[in-house]
């Protein structure tokens, strides 16, 4: 990846992963990573919500991993977040992993325990890559990023959440992560400039830099909505 002060480019929808294969109950999951750990970037359930916290450098290639989810049919992308270092302000909330899963893979979430463990093993193959993916894929991040009202076309943008083994499971189609995608980069885009000049608080929207990623919205009763969301935060800025 680039420089994290570099601006967005062709460079920063690069990432290097790593691809594993588990075999468990007669099929075969091709599994996508990063290669190298994240230094800064932590998912976590806190108030009944999703809280992802990223600097710019980690947040791009979390991001990147997005697009490369909505071109991955075929494929899980697995973040490996709950070893990533300690949000800067949060004590006792619950760190997570993240699975993005199309559609066409079906993936029972209660199966994911398993997974992970054969991927984890000291022994487990792993290819190393450099993947990138077009700059076309990235949607226009001034343009407006909410779901359409026509229930069919906003479909297309719906993430369903399973948690399982202290992960978040996220399946979707490639609209729903393209736009997942989007929200992050736009928070690596204008959270340094905004930490730089402003009042900065770890909680409250009009004071930090963040974007809804996506709303479960399951009333009755509507205290029970859910939120998953990201924020940029500057203690990691490098």
């Amino acid at each position: 990846m680039t420089a994290s002060r570099a601006p967005l480019s062709r460079d920063s929808l690069r990432v290097k992963i790593a691809v594993q294969r588990v075999r468990l109950a007669g099929t075969e999951y091709r599994v996508i990573r990063p290669a190298r750990p994240l230094r800064n970037g932590a998912l976590y359930k806190a108030r009944g919500h999703y809280e992802m916290y990223v600097d710019r450098t980690d947040g791009r290639r979390i991001g990147t991993l997005w697009l490369l989810a909505a071109r991955s049919p075929r494929s899980l992308v697995y973040l490996p977040m709950r070893t990533a270092p300690t949000f800067p302000g949060w004590e006792g909330e619950q760190p997570m992993d993240l699975v993005l899963a199309p559609r066409t893979m079906q993936l029972r979430p209660s199966r994911w325990k398993r997974i992970r463990e054969h991927l984890n093993t000291g022994n487990a193959a792993r290819e190393l890559h450099t993947a990138s993916v077009p700059e076309r894929d990235l949607p226009d991040l001034e343009a407006d990023s909410s779901v359409p009202d026509n229930p069919k076309e906003a479909d297309k943008f719906a993430l369903r959440k399973d948690v399982y083994a202290e992960t978040l499971l996220l399946t979707g189609g490639t609209a729903a992560f393209r736009k997942g995608a989007k929200d992050i980069f736009a928070v690596t885009k204008d959270g340094p400039p905004a930490a730089a000049t402003g009042l900065y608080l770890p909680v409250g929207c009009n004071y930090h830099v963040c974007r809804p990623i996506y709303d479960w919205d399951l009333t009755p009763p509507s205290r029970n909505w859910v939120q998953l969301h990201v924020a940029f935060c500057p203690s990691w800025a490098r």
